[in-house]
This record gives structure tokens, C-alpha cells and sequence, in this order.
């Protein structure tokens, strides 16, 4: 049997302490809850007041909203996995609050990659407009992913989570979808995977051909100036870091893990790949807590607004080159 939250049963001896997994785990979305919701607050507060003037600060602010979404979520994920929770909350979570976070980290996704093009586009192909620099098309282009998403995953996953998992055998959340809740489950967790590992190759491809223009650009000169730029041009691999860091862990783990995931029965290789999908899941959710440093080392317009709110004088990140300006080359 499983027990309420997911988990398989704890008389099922792994050599795994199960229960302190149980409290470890709602805590660790309750401890980033606060400091990912007032960033991400201030952050959507800057870009609100920051103009949409290229293509990057488009892909920004929908990563903003799609963050920010998700931090909504921590609360009741957290709570539902809290031992003892009741089962309508857990219902709720499986049905909503999970639903909305794997949207934001599927959009995540998406964004990152549109923004690693961009920047490759900015770095490498810097010799022409192409019509996906376009700001409409940037705007329209995102908004079609969102309604794509929303549409193909979020609504009919939430329509078809609608049975009563009381008596049933299997993981909650699976016990709550009807037939074909189950089959497009599988569809949505294929869907995601080919997501991820689409641009999980396009951010590898976009990384490696920058990577080897920065290195070209150390080559040809070392003077002060070229010097800044080469460090503007550094600074976009935060991206690649913190999707490495926060996505690739979970995605990795969840090919083994969904082959599993819709049996009844109880295993202890199901257990370990359990514990380890929601500790990486985990760390999916900690990329709202940096996906700020983006913003501020790769905008500068971003950077100026900041030190604005707090009444502080422009320090040396000010003055570099701006990813933001469509006008700039160097980014």
C-alpha cells in the first residue's frame, strides 16, 4: 500500500528512514518559500517598470511570470507532504498545485532555451535581424507556448484527476486519475521529456558555439575594452549553470522513476528513485531562487532599476555592456 502522501508504505524495509524523509521534505519548500517569494516579487516589480525594448527582456519577463507561478505552488506542496495531511489537500495538490508547477517549470524550460538563442544570435550571428529577434515575434512566439502547455497538459490533466482514490491501490495522485487521466499522464511526462532534452541539446549546441567565440575573442586582442566585453560574454553561462544545477538532475531521474511510478506494487528501488525524483524535483523548484542572478548579471537595465529601489549608487555591473539593448552587439 501507499501511504496518503505517495510514499510507499514504511513497513517496507529499505535501509531508508523514511519518516525523516517525510518531515525533510515539506520543510525544504517551506524554507525557500519566503526568500523566493519576495524576490521573485521584487522582480516582477522591476520588470513591470522596465520597457520590453529587445527580445531577451520579452523571454525575461515571461520567465519572471512562469517563476513566480511556481513559487505560488511551495505552500500547498508543501503542506500535502506534511505526514498527516489530509487527504483533501493532498487531492487539491495533485489536482491543481502540482498541475501549476509543472507548467512554470515546463515554460521554465522553453524560455531558457529561447533565451540561450537569443544570446547565441547576440554573440555569434551578430551580423543581422533575423525575424526571431523580432519583439512581436518574441511576444507572440512565448504566448503560443504558454496556451500550447496549458492546453495539450495543464486543463486535461486537471479534468481527468477527478476520481476518488479512496480503496484504490498505487501511488495517490495516479489513484485520482480516471483512464484516461493515466494515459495522458504518460503523454504529459513524454511531452515534458521531449521538452527538456530539445533544449537541453539546443543550450549545449548554442553554449558550445559561444564558448568557442569568447575564446576566439581572448585570442585576437587583450585590450581593456575587449576585455569587459569578453566578461559580459562570460556572464551569459550562468544560464547554462543554473539549468545544469536545477534541471538536469530531475530530468534524468525521471526515466527510470515513471516506468515505475503507475505500479501498485511496492519496491525498494521504487522507494530510492521516489525520494530521489523529489529531492531533484526539489532542486527544479530552488531555480526561481536563482534565475535572479540572470536577470542581474544579464541586464543592465535590470541592474540600474535595482540599485533605484534600494537608493544605491551604480557599482561596476552597472557600467558593463547591456544584454537588454537590442542595440548591443556584445551580449
Amino acid at each position: 500500500m501507499m501511504a496518503s502522501n505517495g510514499t510507499p508504505n514504511s513497513s517496507l524495509d529499505c535501509g531508508i528512514n523514511q519518516k525523516a524523509w517525510e518531515v525533510a521534505l515539506p520543510a525544504l519548500y517551506f524554507i525557500i518559500f519566503p526568500p523566493a517569494l519576495l524576490l521573485n516579487l521584487v522582480v516582477a516589480w522591476i520588470c513591470l517598470h522596465i520597457q520590453s525594448n529587445s527580445t531577451f527582456m520579452v523571454y525575461l519577463k515571461h520567465l519572471v511570470a512562469a517563476d513566480l507561478l511556481m513559487t505560488l505552488t511551495f505552500p500547498i506542496r508543501g503542506a500535502s507532504e506534511v505526514p498527516g495531511a489530509s487527504q483533501g489537500l493532498h487531492a487539491f495538490a495533485c489536482r491543481f498545485s502540482s498541475v501549476f508547477f509543472y507548467l512554470a517549470m515546463n515554460m521554465s524550460v522553453i524560455l531558457m532555451g529561447l533565451i540561450s538563442l537569443d544570446r547565441y544570435l547576440k554573440i555569434v550571428r551578430s551580423g543581422g535581424v533575423l525575424l526571431c529577434q523580432n519583439l512581436l515575434f518574441s511576444n507572440v512566439l512565448s504566448f503560443l507556448f504558454w496556451i500550447g502547455l496549458i492546453g495539450s497538459n495543464t486543463l486535461p490533466i486537471i479534468i481527468t484527476s477527478d476520481q476518488d482514490p479512496t480503496n484504490k491501490t498505487g501511488e495517490f495522485c495516479m489513484a485520482m486519475k480516471s483512464k484516461l487521466g493515466l494515459s495522458w499522464h504518460e503523454g504529459a511526462v513524454i511531452c515534458g521529456k521531449v521538452i527538456f532534452w530539445t533544449v537541453c541539446i539546443i543550450i549545449v549546441v548554442c553554449y558550445t558555439c559561444i564558448a568557442k567565440t569568447v575564446l576566439e575573442s581572448y585570442q585576437r586582442s587583450r585590450g581593456n575594452n575587449d576585455k569587459r566585453k569578453r566578461k559580459a560574454k562570460l556572464r551569459v553561462f550562468l544560464i547554462l549553470l543554473v539549468f545544469f544545477i536545477c534541471y538536469v538532475p530531475y530530468h534524468s531521474i525521471r526515466i527510470p522513476y515513471t516506468k515505475l511510478q503507475v505500479q501498485s506494487n511496492d519496491t525498494c528501488t521504487k522507494l530510492s528513485l521516489k525520494i530521489g525524483k523529489d529531492f531533484t524535483l526539489w532542486l527544479s523548484a530552488l531555480n526561481v531562487c536563482l534565475d535572479p542572478l540572470i536577470y542581474f548579471f544579464l541586464c543592465r537595465a535590470f541592474r540600474e532599476k535595482f540599485w533605484e529601489i534600494f537608493d544605491l549608487k551604480f557599482g561596476r555591473f552597472g557600467k558593463n555592456s547591456d544584454a537588454c539593448q537590442s542595440s548591443d552587439t556584445s551580449l
